[in-house]
């Protein structure tokens, strides 16, 4: 079975852009509904932080990718998402249209980013310590988990200064890389409770409709029904990511051959490794 990946926001934008009829009318979607031109990642109105940029950039490439697998003739059976994926996720089955989906990803951006302002937060990917150490590192330092990849590889979210304490400290514990990286907010934190209610009422403006595939979400795993969507996004956005149980049942459910629809290839990464690990 085709198991279509949505990864969550890559780290730069990358190019060359596509030059296909799909690509110019992701990018005409993009431009009409959030501003953004990603003919040069200009915008058209208010002038929005990086992190909106990337977010937006992400969900349109993931947009396309979906067309142009399809295109290809790769139909999926399976629909999984990874934090920021969740919402071309959301059109790939069908639950929202496309133009409705990178709307939705650019306003829970904006929301985001207003939340930022006047503060530093940033992002942690740690690489080589496993689960245990992690957490108790980041309990001492104040920051929170906010994706589980795979046994070794994690994010950490929260206040900047506290996150470089936590980088310097994962470093002495043994990492192999500790790295920190700026953002909006800190995304899959219990910190965004501040913002729940603009979410949820964000979240409560659009329709959503039966997923015409399953789609399991990197939460508990379940497949979501329309019924469920608006809740999970708000939950999802104040919880941890964790991939690495998400893969291993895609596996169980019968996936078998993966394609990763957005940027780069990181979703595929860490599939590899949880590969490594899993029992014959």
């Amino acid at each position: 079975m085709n198991c279509f990946m949505y990864p969550g926001q890559p780290l730069a934008l990358t190019g060359p852009l596509p030059a296909d009829a799909d690509f110019s009318a992701i990018a005409a979607i993009t431009l009409r509904r959030t501003g953004l031109d990603l003919a040069d990642f200009s915008w058209t109105g208010r002038q929005w932080t990086e992190n909106v940029t990337l977010q937006t950039y992400g969900v349109a490439m993931s947009l396309y990718e979906t067309r142009r697998l399809r295109r290809e003739g790769i139909a999926p059976g399976l629909l999984a998402e990874h934090s920021l994926g969740i919402y071309p996720a959301l059109a790939a089955g069908a639950a929202l249209a496309e133009e409705e989906a990178v709307e939705l990803a650019f306003r829970v951006g904006c929301v985001m980013a207003d939340m930022g302002r006047g503060r530093d937060y940033a992002i942690g990917c740690v690489v080589g310590l496993t689960l245990e150490p992690l957490l108790a590192l980041a309990e001492s330092t104040g920051v929170y988990l906010a994706n589980h990849n795979t046994s070794r590889h994690f994010l950490l979210s929260g206040e900047r200064g506290k996150m470089e304490a936590a980088m310097a400290e994962a470093l002495q514990a043994g990492a192999f890389s500790a790295r920190t990286f700026p953002c909006d907010a800190p995304l899959h934190t219990p910190l965004l409770e501040e913002a729940a209610l603009e979410l949820a009422a964000v979240f409560r403006d659009y329709r959503y409709r039966e997923p015409v595939l399953p789609l399991v979400n990197h939460i508990d795993q379940d497949c979501l029904t329309a019924a469920d969507m608006a809740d999970f996004m708000l939950r999802e956005i104040l919880q941890p990511v964790n991939w690495e149980k998400t893969y291993r049942a895609l596996k169980r459910i019968g996936a078998s051959r993966f394609y990763e629809a957005g940027v780069g290839e990181s979703l595929r990464k860490y599939n590899r490794w949880i590969e490594s690990e899993m029992k014959p």
